[in-house]
């Protein structure tokens, strides 16, 4: 059961960026730019972050883990660069499938990495998520999905720097308590986005004023949240599987898309997201149960 409970976290972390999509429409619609809630959420979750460890027992830490922590913090700031970019031009339930595709992605980095095959059972999950992955893009339909190239590029790049930074989290600063290792992620993070987009609106009293409620808001669900629980839960189900629980973060966002925003989403997206969920809890189950074969052998 133990094994479940960090999983659980893993998952949460995923529904968390899952949130984000609904909260940055809403931040599109009432006028901001992409520039300014990537610059608002980075730069309040960091705060946050660095306000929470204030009040917990800090251990101490070396340079270089300090180096690898910050390091490790540029793709997940590239994250919401990317993604931010790509909800620009496509719907936020289209959006997140592209970020989706990281599931496979980190699944392919830990193999290059550890040279070890995916077992049978985790190749068969990847199969499951990417047909529900496409069910709920809604590339089945007659119409299909409404696709722009720059909004696709975006939408890569971001699963490919998110599939990063998930494998990153699981091997870099592990026996640091959680929230100090989400302050040094959120550190590199916001240092990466400050980089390309200068954090100008800082100078228009009107416009801190009005980010501030959804920034604050996307600075807890994606920047203090997630890897808080990442690096709780990463390290003990791995990469390879946590890959796989972060999915969770699709069938949020398209419930969220539909309920919230108002998008269209039809039967076979919601039957696409519900083979998503279905995916995750057995995929999780049958990790539980090899892990409590080995224990008794």
């Amino acid at each position: 059961m133990k094994h479940l409970y960090y999983a659980g976290m893993v998952f949460l972390g995923g529904c968390c960026y899952g949130i984000l999509s609904t909260f940055v429409k809403i931040a599109y619609r009432s006028g901001f730019s992409p520039n300014t809630v990537t610059g608002a959420q980075y730069l309040f979750g960091t705060v946050l972050a660095w306000f929470v460890l204030l009040f917990v027992k800090k251990k101490p830490i070396s340079k270089r883990t300090i180096f690898q922590l910050l390091a490790s913090g540029i793709p997940f700031g590239l994250t919401g660069t990317f993604y931010y970019q790509s909800l620009q031009t496509l719907n936020a339930s289209l959006a997140i499938i592209l970020l989706f595709q990281s599931v496979w992605i980190g699944s392919l980095i830990a193999w290059l990495v550890y040279k070890k095959k995916p077992t049978k059972m985790k190749l068969f999950s990847l199969v499951v998520l990417v047909l529900g992955s496409l069910m709920a893009a809604n590339v089945f339909s007659n119409g299909g999905a409404t696709l722009s190239f720059q909004g696709v590029i975006w939408g890569g790049l971001a699963a490919t720097s998110f599939a990063t930074f998930i494998f990153l989290s699981g091997i870099v600063g592990n026996t640091l308590p959680a929230i100090q290792k989400s302050a040094l992620l959120s550190a590199g993070a916001l240092l990466t986005v400050s980089l390309i987009y200068p954090p100008v609106f800082l100078f228009d009293a009107e416009t801190v004023i009005g980010i501030l409620p959804i920034g604050l808001l996307l600075g807890f669900f994606g920047v203090l949240f997630p890897p808080f629980l990442y690096s709780i839960g990463m390290p003990k189900v791995g990469p390879s599987l946590g890959t796989i629980l972060t999915s969770s973060e699709l069938p949020t966002a398209v419930l969220l898309s539909s309920f919230v925003l108002k998008e269209k989403v039809n039967l076979l997206q919601f039957a696409g997201v519900l083979l998503i969920i279905l995916a995750i809890i057995w995929s999780s189950l049958k990790e539980e149960k090899s892990q409590t074969e080995n224990r008794a052998h």
